[in-house]
């Protein structure tokens, strides 16, 4: 399966959505919480252009926000 990566804050409700909803389809990610590492929010920043979360790369591909289309499209779940 394809590297997936999510920028994430710890009070963020849409960063747990998405967590919740790899978790449901047995995606496996690597978490970064930019809330508590400024080079981490920097790389965000600079891959996405934005500063809110969450922001997931897929294989490259960056997606803003909780966007469950997007999502299954990038990891090609039904």
């Amino acid at each position: 399966m394809v590297a997936v990566k999510i920028y994430t804050t710890e009070w963020c409700g849409f960063c747990r959505a998405a967590k919740a909803f790899f978790k449901e389809n047995g995606v496996k990610y690597r978490e970064v919480a930019v809330d508590k590492d400024r080079k981490a929010a920097e790389e965000m920043i600079k891959k996405s252009g934005q500063t809110g979360v969450p922001v997931i790369e897929v294989g490259g591909k960056i997606i803003v926000g909780f966007d469950q289309a997007a999502l299954r499209k990038a990891l090609k779940l039904k």
